[in-house]
């Protein structure tokens, strides 16, 4: 077996994806219920802020300034969980 050939299997492949979603959400939420959600700059800071420990080789992508934007642009809206 080569190495290249070593990699997650599908249903494995999707919980990591979903786990990081989850991530992304949690940090969303969790900016949007504080002053920073209104200025696109605190809010991006503030989402690296809150994922930059979550993941390994954590890099900022086009993502988390898309959700910055979309906090200080009341964009987002958050779920009820009832």
């Amino acid at each position: 077996m080569k190495i290249s050939e070593i990699h997650w299997n599908d249903e494995a492949r999707q919980k990591v994806l979903d786990d990081a979603d989850r991530v992304l959400q949690d940090a969303v939420a969790a900016v949007a219920a504080t002053d920073d959600a209104n200025d696109a700059e605190k809010a991006y800071a503030a989402l690296v802020s809150h994922m930059k420990d979550k993941f390994i080789d954590w890099e900022p992508g086009p993502d988390v300034r898309t959700y910055a934007d979309a906090l200080a642009g009341g964009e987002v809206e958050l779920e009820s969980t009832d």
